[in-house]
């Protein structure tokens, strides 16, 4: 519990034992505003007592006087107060900061398990194509919230479903069997999922120039994109996967292979993983059994041409069809199946979708019809969604090639990493090899940070040269004060001990009063499924470090015990900066 929230359960306390207030309701809702003073009157903490004037029919100054007597004579932690126009201020012990920063210390690392597991769904993404600069946002969106839910006590599943067939993968091979003359990723040197991706922009080339000949031809443009050679070819081998047909599925086989090697790099050099990993391929068919449960209970209902809807409309909005005519599902059947084998195969109580949210309606549909099918479960299905990212450049095409590769994305955060190293003279003590890994960690923070500070559910625009900045709210900035809190730590010869008497000063309180905000920023965060919450966290605490250390003898004071005080709180720092840095997915460097 942290400092505020020590207060503040005190003063309900005194509440409920010294104001007589007759109506249970009231007593029990009343909740006083406890804030870190920042005026020039003495006190600590500052609270609001205009709440209780309309209840208890005094003046605020009186309230805020007597309020204050109380808390004096009931609490073990209040030196003393004074009123300002209504507000009380309270003077807090010494010795009560100093246990707190104790109990923080012992504490750290120290999680209560919430015997409750969830399952995190991210990155799926499609194999007729490498990751883009979307899939970074995803990717470190679910890998965050998971680390972050972990912290919090839960057991964590990560899991990713693999879009690994339909028409756009179909694309990708026709065009390799075509153009590509046997050529592979080894024999060209090419990353195995920008092979296959080179070969789904080929085959829009292809298909978009075939539609201008039927066009010149005579056909309507609509007509053309049906008649087009190369889009029928595609669709006869989509029809020949369904099949089974050997060579189709073979080459299936092959190239999705390239594809997912390419995806392991790109994934360990993000720094991601996953406990599960399923695929389309292997679920598509999943959901049809439901189709008849849904039927036989009157949830769903077949039109005269023999397909299959739910009716939504009394939940605000429209009829879904679960089952086409020619009794082929879509993908909203799918996604019906997927997540109840998750919930059979898993002892999970909680499923998040991380997703782009042009997809909020997809699965509003999805939740509210698991649970008109009876799963009681589709209470605990959440959908983490988040904006888009965007380059100053503008927005993204796949099809055209257009997109921002994620690789060369992460290369450049590390070249400009260096480049601004060098040009500050940062990491100039370090070997090469220490270097070159000290770039990669700052350049693949940076563009971390600046994805995971911002709230998920807002579109950004992401600039890599504003990333990479060694001051401000930026990673950089958070990763050079960890390195000089290891670096005074080195100088200092640092032995951990425990100081069990000293009375802080303003700077070093409110250091230790971010610091018991932890973990009720981490149960925020797990809560509302934003890292950005954790992100914003750190940087105030290394601001607060920053004034802390600016203003303060550290090596140099001369008071042993002093000494040894600041060098614990400078050592706990770190460790939440390091710990806060993990949930995000971010490294640390202990030099700069």
């Amino acid at each position: 519990m942290n400092i505020k929230d020590i207060i503040e359960h005190k003063i309900a306390e005194v509440i409920q034992n010294v104001f007589q207030i007759d109506d249970v309701n009231q007593r029990n809702n009343i909740k006083l505003e406890v804030q870190q003073n920042k005026t020039e009157f003495e006190g600590d903490f500052t609270i609001v007592t205009f709440p209780l004037v309309k209840i208890l029919k005094k003046s605020p100054d009186l309230i805020a006087m007597e309020l204050g007597d109380a808390l004096s004579t009931e609490s073990d932690f209040v030196e003393n107060f004074n009123v300002v126009k209504g507000f009380l201020n309270l003077s807090i012990k010494k010795i009560f900061f100093l246990d707190n920063f104790n109990s923080i210390k012992e504490n750290f690392g120290k999680t209560e398990a919430k015997n409750e597991t969830v399952m995190v769904e991210y990155s799926s993404p499609n194999t007729n194509k490498p990751l883009h600069l979307g899939h970074i946002r995803n990717n470190l969106l679910g890998y965050s919230v998971a680390q972050i839910l972990k912290e919090d006590g839960y057991n964590v599943i990560k899991t990713q479903i693999i879009n690994d067939r339909g028409i756009h993968i179909c694309k990708s091979m026709l065009a390799w069997e075509k153009f590509g003359n046997g050529e592979t990723p080894d024999s060209t040197s090419t990353k195995g999922d920008k092979f296959v991706g080179n070969y789904y922009v080929a085959f829009d080339k292809n298909y978009k120039k075939e539609i201008a000949e039927l066009v010149e031809k005579g056909f309507d443009e609509d007509a053309a994109k049906k008649q087009a050679p190369i889009i029928l070819e595609a669709q006869k081998m989509l029809l020949d996967w369904e099949k089974g047909d050997e060579k189709v599925r073979n080459l299936w086989n092959e190239m999705n292979s390239w594809v997912y090697k390419g995806f392991g790099e790109t994934y360990k050099k993000l720094g991601v993983d996953f406990d599960q990993v399923q695929y389309e391929s292997n679920t598509y068919l999943l959901g049809k059994d439901l189709i008849q449960e849904g039927l036989l209970s009157g949830v769903l209902y077949r039109k005269d041409d023999g397909s299959v809807w739910c009716d939504l409309t009394d939940e605000g909005l429209d009829q879904k069809l679960l089952l086409r005519s020619d009794g082929t599902s879509v993908y909203m059947t799918q996604d019906l199946g997927t997540a109840v084998q998750r919930f059979k195969d898993n002892d999970i109580q909680k499923l998040i979708y991380t997703v782009g949210n042009e997809q909020d309606y997809h699965f509003d549909v999805l939740f509210k019809i698991l649970k008109k099918l009876g799963y009681n479960w589709a209470e605990n299905l959440f959908h983490l969604s988040y904006g888009m990212v965007e380059l100053p450049e503008g927005k993204m095409k796949s099809r055209e090639g257009t997109v921002v590769d994620a690789d060369d994305l992460m290369q450049e955060m590390v070249d400009t990493a260096k480049e601004k190293a060098e040009e500050l003279g940062k990491l100039e003590n370090l070997s090469e090899e220490e270097k070159e890994k000290s770039y990669e960690t700052v350049g693949l923070g940076a563009l971390k940070y600046f994805m995971l500070k911002v709230d998920p559910k807002k579109k950004m625009l992401f600039n890599p040269k504003e990333s990479i900045d060694f001051n401000g709210n930026t990673g950089p900035f958070i990763q050079y004060t960890y390195a000089r809190i290891q670096s005074l730590l080195n100088k200092a010869n640092y032995v951990e001990k425990t100081v069990s008497a000293y009375e802080m000063n303003d700077s070093e309180k409110d250091l230790v009063m971010n610091l018991s905000n932890f973990k009720d920023v981490v149960a925020k965060a797990a809560e509302t499924l934003s890292p950005a919450l954790v992100a914003n966290y750190v940087y105030e605490l290394v601001k607060s470090y920053n004034s802390f250390y600016q203003n303060n003898y550290i090596l140099n004071q001369e008071n042993e015990d002093t000494k040894n005080f600041r060098l614990e709180l400078s050592s706990l720092t770190g460790k939440s900066i390091k710990k806060g840095l993990e949930l995000l997915g971010i490294g640390t460097v202990d030099r700069m």
